[in-house]
């Protein structure tokens, strides 16, 4: 999201020690099937993701597509489908090239139905994807998954040039921009992307540091966690020490993942800061969250919401809850909700589509 912003704003920008975002891998596999929903002839698409999820096409079964492809003078996806009617490939093989052009052609059917965001969410989902790196043990499957919701919202925030054309093939067309060599040299002056990890033992006269809001940062996985938290809170105070003479802490009043708007509270280690040293800037037009140190008052019921506190609940996402808290009434209520699977979240009621249990 940053990146997208600065480039649309125009600004030199260099990322220091680490990928951009259009770079990475999984984002890459995600706009490989997003190319392949677009046009199943792309080769280069083709070969990065026709194993990817892993669905048992092995390197011989590649390589004689290859063969029949450059013997033949036809695209990738024109020589698998040979090979699979001819029974050119064993009964395995066969099975598997012809299960991963079926997900395509399933896909690339709803590319005039679909908005782009759901056209990513679809192929992010469906392709199998979130579930390969959700399977992923440590921290990294969970930062590609989120990797991916991002994509998705970049998506829905896209806005087309040529509001007549297909949608699809201008967004490629512009992550293709986006994603070539457009950081700023070595000696321009620009503004410096970087994780926390990656700025231990810098300094700069100004930082900013985004997302300092709960489940983010804090992480979510780490909050019940009492070793994972207190590092996170040597690394919020990293961040807070790079800044020579101005430092600018960010959170976002509301998120969309997957189309639904959740509420986090502000990051306990703002709340830490003493106030004496704090100045808040507020957004007046927009502003929906109670003040950065007002702790959230627990009410004894949802008045006007249809649910109750310690009521199991069911969200089409996140899946199995137990609703903690309630902040306000009626259906623009913000619900404190538990989940098995992902932890604690902070939902807009009316567009939860919470179902009781």
């Amino acid at each position: 999201m940053l990146e997208a912003a600065l480039l649309q704003a125009e600004i030199p920008y260099r990322i220091y020690g680490g990928q951009r975002f259009y770079e990475r891998f999984e984002i890459k596999n995600a706009l490989c099937y997003l190319r392949m929903m677009l046009n199943c002839h792309d080769d280069v698409a083709f070969e990065r993701v026709v194993n990817i999820p892993p669905r048992g096409i092995g390197d011989r079964t590649l390589e004689q597509i290859r063969e029949l492809s450059r013997a033949s003078g036809c695209s990738l996806w024109e020589a698998s489908n040979t090979m699979v009617n001819e029974k050119r490939l064993t009964a395995r093989a066969a099975n598997s090239v012809s299960g991963f052009m079926v997900l395509i052609n399933e896909m690339s059917g709803q590319l005039d139905e679909l908005p782009l965001s759901e056209q990513a969410e679809n192929a992010i989902q469906h392709s199998g994807l979130v579930d390969m790196h959700r399977r992923e043990k440590g921290e990294r499957g969970q930062a590609r998954v989120e990797n991916l919701e991002e994509l998705v919202n970049a998506c829905k925030n896209f806005e087309a040039e040529d509001s007549d054309a297909p949608v699809l093939p201008q967004f490629l067309d512009q992550v293709a921009l986006d994603a070539g060599d457009r950081q700023a040299e070595q000696d321009e002056d620009a503004v410096q992307l970087m994780t926390l990890h990656s700025a231990k033992g810098l300094e700069f006269p100004m930082v900013f540091l985004a997302g300092m809001e709960e489940n983010l940062f804090p992480h979510k996985m780490s909050i019940d966690e009492p070793g994972r938290l207190e590092e996170e809170r040597r690394l919020a105070y990293v961040g807070i020490t790079r800044a020579m003479q101005k430092l600018t802490m960010t959170f976002a009043e509301t998120r969309s993942t997957y189309g639904t708007e959740s509420f986090n509270s502000v990051s306990r280690f703002i709340r830490d800061i003493p106030k004496e040293v704090v100045e808040e800037v507020r957004l007046h037009n927009s502003i929906s969250r109670p003040t950065t140190y007002a702790a959230p008052r627990i009410s004894d019921e949802g008045s006007d919401t249809g649910f109750q506190l310690g009521q199991q609940v069911r969200h089409n996402v996140y899946g199995d809850g137990i609703i903690l808290n309630f902040e306000g009434n009626g259906p623009r209520a913000r619900v404190h909700v538990a989940f098995d699977d992902v932890g604690t979240k902070i939902l807009i009621l009316a567009s939860a589509n919470l179902a009781a249990l």
